[in-house]
Parts: structure tokens; C-alpha cells; sequence
């Protein structure tokens, strides 16, 4: 019987620490502009560079660019290219919205719109980004982003409602309790 004890004490660490590790692998979606999107700001750059102050970029957490796709894009770019707006050296360009893009390196990374003057009248961001952390993120991830319909007029574009419960972790590791004592009462 004591055998049959230490088995589903074992069980019971493992079950815990698979639970405590999903937390610590969490990633965070980031809605680039919340409200604003991924558009021409009408205060010039300074939206997005107040928007990126109030955030924590992490490896592995995603940018969520929320734009129409012929309106905009995405194109990340090295620090020279980034200040006059050019795409020289291109890092990255995504061209259909909403763009999800990785954080897979941390740094400072910088991300412009080369439609049109879009870059030069303030649609560009510069975010700085963390190396992995061991503690999550307390923020929820979407799981994937609203679709978004063509403005018809100046219309700002609304981000994508979290469908992500972040109480999952709680409810599984509830459950995964219960099944492992009724486990142990059947011993």
C-alpha cells in the first residue's frame, strides 16, 4: 500500500509542475495601437511610442498589427532604414491584416508602414524586447484575431475581443487533481 502512496504522490508532483510550466511558457499577444490599430496616427508617432511605453515585450510574445490589408503593412526594418522610412535591408514585410508577427529575438526591433507617407507622417513603431522570462505574462492571448472589415471613411479599426480564458490553467490543474484523487481512492 505505501508503494501505491508514493506512486500517486509522484504523480501529483509531475501533474503540478506540467501545470506551473505551461504557465511559465505563456505568451502575450500584443494589439499594436489597442484602439488605434495599425494606422495613421493622427497625433503623428507619438501614439505608438507612448503605446509601446506602456508595454513588456518578451521573446515569444506576438505583435498583433491590426490593419486592411491593401491599406497597409508591416515591414521591419534596421535602425538605419527605420528614422528616414526607407526599406533598405528589409527584415521582415508582412502585407495581408491582421499580421501576426513573432518576437523571436530580444533587442530593439523596428517596424514601419511603407504605404504611401505613411511611415513619414508617424505610422512606425521601435519596441524593445526581453529575453525569455521564467515568471508569465499577465496578460490574456487571443487565440486568433477578429476579422476586419474596409473603413469607409476615417474609421479606427477596433482590436480583436481576448477569447483566451486565463483562468484555464486553474480549471485544468482543478481537474487534474480531482483525477488523481479519485485515482487514489480506488487504490
Amino acid at each position: 500500500m505505501s508503494g501505491l502512496n508514493i506512486n500517486f504522490v509522484v504523480i501529483m508532483a509531475l501533474m503540478l509542475a506540467s501545470v506551473q510550466l505551461h504557465g511559465t511558457a505563456a505568451q502575450t499577444t500584443h494589439v499594436v495601437g489597442n484602439a488605434l490599430g495599425w494606422n495613421i496616427p493622427p497625433n503623428g508617432p507619438s501614439a505608438y511610442t507612448t503605446w509601446a511605453s506602456t508595454q513588456t515585450f518578451r521573446v515569444g510574445d506576438v505583435l498583433l498589427f491590426n490593419f486592411i490589408t491593401g491599406f497597409h503593412n508591416v515591414v521591419e526594418v534596421p535602425k538605419a532604414a527605420y528614422g528616414p522610412c526607407t526599406t533598405a535591408n528589409t527584415i521582415s514585410i508582412a502585407t495581408t491584416g491582421p499580421a501576426r508577427v513573432t518576437l523571436n529575438a530580444p533587442g530593439t526591433h523596428y517596424y514601419i508602414c511603407t504605404v504611401g507617407t505613411h511611415c513619414q507622417i508617424g505610422q512606425k513603431l521601435t519596441i524593445n524586447v526581453s529575453a525569455i522570462s521564467t515568471t508569465p505574462s499577465p496578460t490574456a492571448t487571443p487565440a486568433s484575431p477578429a476579422p476586419v472589415s474596409p473603413p469607409t471613411d476615417n474609421t479606427i479599426l477596433q482590436p480583436p475581443s481576448p477569447s483566451f480564458d486565463p483562468s484555464f490553467t486553474s480549471v485544468a490543474f482543478i481537474f487534474l487533481l480531482v483525477i488523481g484523487l479519485f485515482i487514489f481512492c480506488m487504490i
